[in-house]
């Protein structure tokens, strides 16, 4: 066949490549709807484009989109693509995940491993004879051995990670467990594979020696030269804010010249790639991390990733399985299947993991995804794989990732799920059984005062907590292929650090505080469901925070959540000064009004200043703030005249829709919306429980 033009070829590629894109953004969004990770959908898009579906039509369809001329270029960006992957790969592992679960986290990887990795040998025994020709020559049973071994080990730890952060069971010990799990299969399973093609690699015993001795030459020179220069990336992003196009640069640099030496090395590129990851910065670097992936995923998966599967899927021909390759495809996924299932469940066990959860984590380290497909690939260009081999293992790899999902939901079901992390979240923020206001704490800087007057409404409730929560709102998308899990976690962890901070102000005022903080895009939800969780009486927010822009919603709390609302407007006074004036109340006989009243003799108390009564226009008015106002005398709260000298009042609560009296734009102004226990309480009860400082009887 004659040559093609150059301008021919590109335009070709250009052709491919929109399709390419096309189809596998369509695909990933079917996947997404049926509950399954878009890449599950981008890699069967791209055995679609293969001759499983397209060179099954009349026409030789695949050859006329993919002609043998084209596919050298579409290789190259394939390749690409799969050097920055494993970047991100790299980047996501993260030991601190196995903090406090050392020992069950290296047991669970370790059996997870052992024994999928057993059985897979013991397959290659029965497998071997019938897949020893590669082309022309003979694979070599260890090599095939040790090959399907490792790849019967293996568990994707992004994909993992992404289905717990949908499921929210990051929250809850199982997930937290899972990751730890999972960040330790990554480095034993990765480091197996080195070996593994080393062995593979080498034409002598003391080729082998020589490849290993280099690798890892290669990784102490990464760990004890390189990683410690990475560091100036976070000190050049703190200084500029952002990252800029040169330390994009530079990262791109080192990914490459890294997967390069690991090539020449003779352990494959992807390994470079992989160790560049880990050795990223993570000490203060969760911003920089997020950014990092961010770039580099509108790259490799609008672009690149798609065309590595395309890649895959034209050496995937399911069309050609006979019945006894369905045999050895049986043969395949019990292995696989029970290898990592049976490994990590029995450890899990042996670990006093309960039987749900040690459930749930077998099915969760049975993931393989994309991860899986960049071991085969590696496979197949080492002629360890015939066509058939690798067709049947792709299979494996989408079966196993497909089934986590649905699992689960059996395993571990939705209103179990819930239970567990409210139980979960009660127990890390050490609540009882006590009134609570929650604060919601935007600018840990600015908020102390917010925190202050959280002590002041406690007032002589006992026994009492403060809660302080923070929600970090996430500016960008998730990514799509990285879980963005672990710069979520560093960012929680920072912002729990600051909310810390927060708790000794609580803490110096002799109240028991708790600390809580959250990633979200949907602020407000984060806040009912953490004061479901604290079974919260008051929640304590500024003015405007969690509104959409635009949005002219008083109220933009969802209608379910528990406590009362306090939304607060104005100028609160530093931390630990205690104000001079007396707390002003606009009098209103409503439920909003009963609960502003309970609220502004609790902070009358709290800051010890007389409570300034401010009734309505009339004379039944007048009648009902004198009534309330002797019965509060009554309850041991000092109630000041309504218009006494000097009593600029320093705090103003008024029920909200109220009609405010004018003050000072700097006085604090507390808008209360009542909740469901202050709506339920008549004027007695709510006089009853500021007498006794707790719940009626």
């Amino acid at each position: 066949m004659e040559a093609r033009p150059i301008a021919e070829v590109i335009a070709y590629v250009f052709v491919d490549l929109a399709m390419i894109i096309v189809l596998a953004r369509l695909m990933g969004r079917l996947a997404v709807k049926v509950g399954q990770p878009a890449v599950v959908g981008e890699i069967i898009a791209g055995i679609m484009l293969g001759p499983t579906l397209l060179g099954a039509l009349p026409g030789n369809l695949d050859a006329h989109l993919f002609p043998p001329d084209i596919k050298p270029f579409l290789n190259v960006l394939a390749q690409l693509g799969l050097v920055l992957f494993m970047f991100l790969v790299g980047l996501e592992v993260d030991l601190s995940f196995i903090k406090g679960r050392e020992r069950v986290a290296a047991s669970v990887s370790i059996a997870s491993i052992l024994l999928p990795f057993s059985l897979g040998v013991l397959l290659a025994v029965y497998l071997h004879d019938k897949h020893k020709v590669v082309g022309d020559d003979e694979v070599s049973f260890l090599g095939f051995a040790l090959f399907l071994g490792v790849a019967m080990s293996i568990t994707a730890f992004p994909v993992l990670a992404r289905i717990l952060a949908e499921r929210n069971m990051h929250r809850v010990p199982t997930g937290a467990l899972a990751l730890a799990c999972a960040a330790v299969d990554d480095v034993l399973a990765w480091s197996l594979l080195a070996v593994v093609v080393a062995i593979v690699a080498a034409t002598s015993f003391t080729g082998v020696i020589q490849i290993l001795a280099l690798s890892v030459v290669f990784a102490l020179v990464m760990f004890l030269v390189v990683k410690p220069l990475l560091r100036m990336l976070v000190t050049y992003h703190e200084r500029f804010g952002r990252l800029t196009p040169d330390m994009l640069a530079l990262v791109l640099v080192g990914i490459l010249l890294s997967a390069w030496i690991a090539e020449e090395i003779g352990i494959h590129f992807i390994f470079g790639a992989f160790l560049f990851g880990v050795i990223m910065p993570r000490q203060n670097a969760a911003k920089l991390t997020h950014e990092v992936t961010e770039r580099l995923e509108q790259v490799s998966v609008l672009l690149l990733l798609p065309v590595f599967f395309v890649i895959t899927g034209a050496n995937v021909d399911i069309g050609a399985i006979t019945l006894a390759g369905f045999g050895e495809l049986a043969l395949i996924l019990l292995v696989a299947i029970s290898g990592k299932f049976v490994g990590a469940f029995a450890a899990a066990r042996a670990q006093r993991v309960p039987r749900r959860q040690a459930t749930a984590l077998a099915a969760l380290m049975n993931t393989r995804g994309l991860t899986e497909l960049v071991i085969l690939n590696a496979g197949l260009q080492l002629g360890v794989l015939d066509g058939t081999m690798f067709t049947l293992m792709v299979i494996m790899a989408v079966v196993t990732t497909v089934m986590a999902s649905p699992l689960l939901n059996v395993i571990y079901p939705k209103r179990i799920l819930d239970r567990d992390i409210a139980a979960a979240e009660r127990a890390a923020m050490g609540l009882e059984d006590a009134y609570t206001v929650q604060v919601v704490v935007d600018d840990p800087q600015k908020d102390a005062g917010l925190v202050d007057l959280a002590c002041d409404l406690v007032g002589r409730e006992s026994p009492a907590q403060v809660v302080l929560t923070r929600v970090v709102r996430r500016s960008q998308p998730k990514p799509e292929v990285a879980s963005g899990l672990g710069a979520d976690l560093l960012l929680m962890a920072t912002a729990g650090e600051e909310l810390r901070q927060l708790a000794r102000q609580v803490e110096a005022r002799g109240l028991k505080a708790s600390v809580a903080s959250r990633f979200s895009d949907a602020p407000w939800a984060e806040v009912a469901d953490l004061a479901a969780s604290s079974a919260a009486d008051v929640v304590l927010v500024r003015r405007g925070w969690g509104v959409p822009a635009g949005s002219t919603d008083p109220t933009p709390w969802p209608a379910e959540l528990r406590g009362t609302v306090v939304v607060v407007s104005g100028e609160l006074g530093e931390p630990g000064l205690t104000p001079h004036g007396p707390v002003a109340l606009v009098q209103d006989g409503e439920a909003a009004g009963r609960a502003a009243l309970r609220l502004a003799a609790q902070a009358s108390i709290g800051r010890a200043v007389p409570l300034q009564l401010q009734a309505g226009d009339g004379w039944r008015a007048e009648r009902r703030a004198a009534g309330v106002a002797e019965s509060l005398r009554r309850a041991g709260v000092l109630v000041a005249a309504e218009h006494e000298a000097g009593s600029l009042p320093s705090l103003v609560i008024a029920p909200a829709d109220a009609p405010l009296p004018a003050s000072d734009d700097l006085t604090p102004v507390l808008t209360v919306h009542a909740g469901a226990a202050d709506r339920d309480r008549d004027m007695d009860e709510t006089l009853a429980v500021i007498s006794s400082g707790g719940a009626p009887a």
